[in-house]
C-alpha cells in the first residue's frame, strides 16, 4: 500500500464515517455505529427453534431475542444450544445469517453473546495494515482496540470538504461515471443499475465507465444479485461486455463474479452480502435518527425539547450511546417529545 493512503473518521453521536482515500480519491468507505453494530462475524450459542432440513439448516434464537437461520447439514435438535458465528448481518427484511462453529457450551443455561466480530473500522484497518488512522474525536478513538493504537492520528476535523461532499454523494442513487451516468435501484430482490447518457454511449463508452461503476459498487457495498442494463449497445452484442466488467471488479474483495447477460441483455452479477448496504444504513430509521443529531450540532442548533413522530423517537431512544453523546457535545441535556401525527421522519427542536 502507498504512504498517500490514510483512512479517515468523522465521528458524530452514534456514528462514525470512515473513508479510505489515495491522493483524495476514495477507495472504500464504511459507516460504524457502536450504540447498535451490524453483528457480522458476532459469535453467539444460540438455541434451535425450528429445524428445516429442507432450507439447509435451522431457524435459532439468539441473545435479546433476535432470530436468525443457521445453515448447516450437520443434524440438530430443537431446543438444543449451539455455537455459531454471524456470516451476514441483518438486511434487505432478512434476518441474521449464522455458520456453526466449534465453542465451549458448559454450563451455558441460554443463547449468550460470547464475542462481537471486527467493527467495520477494524475491517479497512486490516486491509490497509500501513495506513495511518485520523480520528477527530477522543471518545470514539478510545474504542479502537488496543492494536490498532499506534497508527491511531488525533485530529481536528477528519473529512474536509471535499471528501464530505464525496461521501454525501454516495447518497444519491445516481451515480456519476464519467461517459455514463448509473442510477441505482434496490429491491428486496436484486438492485438494477441502469446505464444512461445523454449523448450517444457506445461499446467502448460502457467499458469506459465500468472501472467507476465497479468503484460505486464497492463504495455502497451493492451486493447479493445485480443486473446492469448498458446504455447504447444492442442486446446480441451485450455477452461480449461480460468480461470487461469482471474485469473490472478484480480489485474488489468480496470477489465479485459476471455470470454473463440474461435472455433481455442484462448484466448479471453477484457479490457476496456480508455487511448491510450504505443505502439501507442511511435511509433507516436509525440513520436518519442519528443524521438528525448531527444536523443539530453542525447547525448549532439552539432548543432542548425534541419533537419527533413515534418511529424516529423510538430510534433514537434505542440507541443510549448516541445520545449520551450527543448531550455531552452539546453541554445540555434534551427531552424528547412524541408526536403520534407526525409523518415518519418528522422532528423539530425548541
Amino acid at each position: 500500500m502507498g504512504d498517500l493512503i490514510e483512512i479517515r473518521a468523522a465521528c458524530s453521536p452514534g456514528e462514525m464515517r470512515i473513508a479510505v482515500i489515495d491522493h483524495d480519491v476514495l477507495l472504500d468507505a464504511a459507516l460504524w455505529r457502536p450504540g447498535i453494530p451490524d453483528g457480522f462475524e458476532d459469535r453467539h450459542v444460540v438455541r434451535v427453534q425450528t429445524v428445516a432440513p429442507a432450507l439447509g439448516g435451522a431457524f435459532v434464537l439468539l441473545a435479546g431475542g433476535e432470530s436468525g437461520f443457521l445453515s448447516t447439514r450437520q443434524p440438530l435438535v430443537q431446543g438444543a444450544l449451539a455455537g455459531a458465528q454471524v456470516t451476514r448481518s441483518a438486511q434487505n427484511g432478512k434476518g441474521l445469517r449464522l455458520r456453526p462453529v466449534t465453542l465451549p457450551l458448559d454450563g451455558v443455561m441460554g443463547p449468550i453473546l460470547l464475542e462481537r466480530g471486527p467493527s467495520p473500522l477494524e475491517e479497512l484497518a486490516d486491509r490497509y495494515p500501513d495506513s495511518p488512522i485520523f480520528v477527530d474525536d477522543p471518545g470514539m478513538a478510545a474504542r479502537l482496540p488496543s492494536r490498532l493504537r499506534s497508527r491511531l492520528r488525533r485530529c481536528q476535523q477528519a473529512f474536509d470538504g471535499a471528501l464530505e461532499a464525496d461521501f454525501e454523494a454516495l447518497e444519491s442513487p445516481e451515480a456519476d461515471l464519467g461517459l455514463l451516468t448509473a442510477s441505482i435501484f434496490p429491491t428486496p430482490a436484486l438492485v438494477a443499475i441502469d446505464l444512461d447518457s445523454s449523448g450517444n454511449p457506445d461499446f467502448k463508452g460502457n467499458v469506459a465507465s465500468f472501472p467507476e461503476l465497479a468503484r460505486q459498487i464497492r463504495l455502497r457495498n451493492l451486493s447479493g444479485t445485480l443486473l446492469v442494463d448498458p446504455a447504447g449497445v444492442k442486446t446480441r452484442k451485450r455477452p461480449a461486455l461480460a468480461g470487461f466488467l469482471q474485469d473490472a471488479l478484480k480489485d474488489d474483495p468480496l470477489t465479485p463474479q459476471v455470470l454473463g447477460a440474461t435472455p433481455s441483455g442484462l448484466l448479471e452479477l453477484t457479490r457476496p452480502r456480508r455487511r448491510p448496504p450504505l443505502h439501507e444504513l442511511l435511509s433507516s430509521l436509525h440513520g436518519k435518527a442519528l443524521s438528525l443529531l448531527r444536523q443539530i450540532l453542525r447547525e448549532n442548533r439552539p432548543g432542548r425539547t425534541l419533537t419527533a413522530s413515534i418511529p424516529l423517537a423510538r430510534a433514537l431512544e434505542s440507541d443510549p450511546l448516541a445520545l449520551e453523546d450527543f448531550m455531552s457535545r452539546r453541554a445540555a441535556p434534551i427531552e424528547i417529545v412524541l408526536n403520534p401525527d407526525a409523518p415518519p421522519a418528522s422532528w423539530s427542536l425548541s
